[in-house]
């Protein structure tokens, strides 16, 4: 294999820029040369591609979101899209192609091996929610960006006195809220994978509140519900001054971690690894803190488990 494509694809996560890096060099340090895919599959597709020298992901290691650039695509998810997509990668001679993010993009990647055309798919999503790998690029840094939001609003909370509610993403994973909520020491964690009872959580803050306790932090995973709708029940069942703060896209941005930049650092590396042996159709990932690698339609098939010992955890600590 002497030439092969990288894009990202899906929503951003910090780290992205730090894996397209470890592609590009890793391929140019095995003598293959590298293409940029612009927009994801829409780029693919309509043929914005562009030869990358190692200079070009010079100074991107820190940079949050991904220089390729990424966007949706109605286009790919019919078969005709994905037979121009592969038409434009044989026209400028790419034999094989990394693909960076989530479970969506995952899926595209699987589709395009099921044509013949060699795909790896990287994990990059905040949402840690990719089966098949403990820790998918960017959560770390999203985590950090929400314990620092929280760590202000529990000051000003603290302040006024106020219950305050926040709501953070996930989709249908509650990994951010749990982690959040365990290094922030919230007083209730809703998440959607474990069944949750309003009527426990008000009971918590009344107890809190009786013992003389000044403020509480509830964190609401946004695959549950939604932050002012909890914020409302809350205030109307405790009649406690309640505050929401819905964390939105801040999460998905800022410079990565350095854990985020050394895990995309590696699984951007393997990818090109088993690429040049020969493998497609896999996606990477790290297990007990060892990369290793297995099908995508393996890793799609698995449903996502959450740590549940943490959840328990975090209620026994916020007695």
């Amino acid at each position: 294999m002497k030439r092969i494509g990288v894009l990202t694809s899906g929503g951003d996560s910090p780290g992205m820029n730090a894996a397209v890096r470890a592609v590009v060099r890793k391929a140019i340090f095995n003598n293959v040369e590298v293409y940029g895919i612009y927009y994801g599959y829409a780029g693919l597709i309509s043929g914005d591609i562009k030869k990358l020298e190692i200079g070009d992901v010079g100074d991107i290691i820190h940079r949050g979101g991904t220089m390729l650039y990424t966007a949706r695509c109605e286009e790919f998810k019919t078969e005709e899209g994905r037979e121009k997509a592969v038409a434009q990668l044989k026209e400028l001679g790419i034999e094989g192609l990394v693909v960076i993010g989530g479970d969506g993009s995952f899926r595209g990647a699987e589709k395009l091996s099921e044509l013949g055309f060699p795909t790896i798919g990287v994990p990059g999503t905040i949402d840690n929610d990719i089966p098949g790998t403990d820790f998918t690029i960017g959560f770390d840094t999203a985590l950090n960006t929400v314990i620092d939001a929280i760590d202000k609003i529990r000051d000003t909370a603290t302040s006024h006195e106020r219950t305050y509610v926040v709501e953070v993403m996930g989709r249908d994973a509650g990994d951010l809220a749990l982690w959040a909520g365990l290094a922030d020491g919230a007083e209730s964690i809703i998440i959607p994978e474990e069944p949750f009872n309003m009527d426990k959580i008000v009971e918590r803050l009344k107890r809190g509140h009786e013992r003389g306790k000044k403020h509480s932090i509830i964190i609401v995973a946004e695959g549950v519900g939604s932050g002012p709708e909890f914020g409302k029940k809350i205030q109307d069942a405790t009649s406690f001054e309640t505050r929401v703060t819905v964390l939105g896209h801040i999460q998905r941005g800022g410079s990565p971690t350095g854990f985020d930049r050394v895990l995309a650092s590696r699984l951007g590396g393997k990818a090109v690894e088993i690429l040049l042996e020969g493998a497609a159709g896999q996606m990477v990932g790290i297990k007990n803190n060892k990369e290793y690698y297995q099908s995508i339609s393996a890793a799609l098939s698995e449903k996502r488990e959450l740590d549940l010992e943490l959840y328990r955890l975090s209620q026994e600590l916020s007695i």
